[in-house]
């Protein structure tokens, strides 16, 4: 039987639409959860405690897309899960991880700002100050914001564990979690010693794209909803390829984001990449292709916590004369297209308001970043 084409545009459309269905659902969530943290944490450990409870949470609640919890709830459906109770549940404790990574990551990329706020190191710099409490402000913030952090990480893996679902499900989801966050860190780690090591390849890169973005941001929500729907081997398998091409080609977009977008586009400032001295597939590229008078600069920028406007510009200007934008462009362009074969593959697997949930997200890849 022949199926009807249905345009990329309507495509992403959709993808929009549910995604803002997940997203409502899941911040509705969060809000009460947040409420409730907020009173047992006064009650049980005082002001102090609350202090730092209400940096995380801070974090927790500023938004951004919500991707991760929603793939979680998406791949939970996609197999025929019906409890959104306990589906919610679930993707609020992946957004909780997802807050725990980010302050964690503020602190190592030394990043001010996020998702329209102060970072959280940066709030509790800030309290330390505004207290004239003794001692350093930037030490204690960065102390209280790494706890804050690991508080809610715990917390997170409290609420997977005690999930109203099949007990070997569970068990299953722990595991899965816990063996993606050991990836993530391995990943976080090589992209801390690409920032330092003078000769990065694009392997290097590719690299930390699949530990850092593609299995903690794609895979792992998706095999924890199917999973708790009862997924066996063999159907976590068959989302892999699409999730791990997928995941590349959103942190290629990232990347590219994280540098000609604006603040509001990646929830950080423009600036900090190059400032953090982040090796990505534009910056080596970049340096790979560029004279010797443009490597030399960009060398000189890259890790340069002074940099300047105008320093920056001029980055950016390079990145674009060389081709290294249009190069990393062509490379999430083509992780998009393997993402949606692999998909297609499989599709007879999912229900169609799964799989073009997922063709819209592939899609909505290329346009956030054109």
């Amino acid at each position: 039987m022949k199926t009807s084409v249905v345009s990329p545009k309507h495509d992403v459309k959709v993808f929009q639409d549910k995604l803002n269905k997940y997203k409502h659902a899941i911040e509705a969530d969060i809000e009460a959860y947040s409420k409730q943290a907020e009173r047992i944490t006064l009650q049980q450990y005082g002001a102090h405690s609350r202090v730092a409870t209400d940096a995380y949470l801070s974090v927790l609640g500023r938004g951004g897309k919500r991707i991760r919890g929603a793939l979680t709830w998406l791949g939970y459906e996609m197999m025929g899960g019906k409890n959104p109770h306990m589906i919610v549940q679930a993707a609020r404790a992946i957004e909780m991880i997802h807050a725990y990574i980010l302050i964690i990551d503020d602190i190592q990329d030394r990043s001010l700002v996020r998702r329209g706020g102060p970072t959280a190191h940066v709030m509790l710099s800030d309290y330390h100050r505004f207290k004239g409490l003794a001692g350093s402000s930037d030490h204690f913030g960065q102390a209280i914001a790494m706890n804050a952090a690991l508080t809610g990480n715990h917390a997170a893996q409290m609420v997977l564990a005690n999930l109203p679902a099949d007990e070997e499900a569970r068990l299953k989801v722990v595991s899965i979690m816990n063996r993606t966050m050991v990836i993530t860190a391995h990943g976080q780690t090589n992209d801390i010693f690409n920032e330092v090591d003078g000769k990065v390849s694009e392997d290097d890169v590719n690299r930390v794209l699949e530990w850092k973005t593609a299995h903690y941001s794609f895979l792992n929500p998706l095999h924890v909803g199917m999973v708790l729907a009862g997924a066996d081997c063999s159907a976590t398998d068959a989302i892999t390829d699409y999730a791990m091409h997928a995941g590349r080609a959103f942190q290629i977009t990232d990347d590219i984001l994280g540098t000609f977008g604006t603040e509001f586009d990646s929830g950080k400032s423009p600036m900090d990449d190059i400032k953090g001295g982040k090796r990505t597939v534009l910056t080596v590229h970049a340096l790979e292709n560029v004279d010797h008078s443009d490597k030399n600069f960009l060398l000189q920028s890259l890790g340069n916590t002074k940099l300047g406007l105008n320093e920056f510009e001029r980055c950016k200007d390079i990145l674009q004369e060389c081709g290294a934008l249009k190069y990393a462009k062509a490379r999430a362009s083509k992780h998009v297209s393997l993402a949606n074969q692999a998909l297609e593959k499989e599709e007879s697997r999912w229900s169609p308001e799964g799989t073009q949930f997922l063709r819209g997200l592939t899609q909505y890849l290329l346009v956030r970043s054109s």
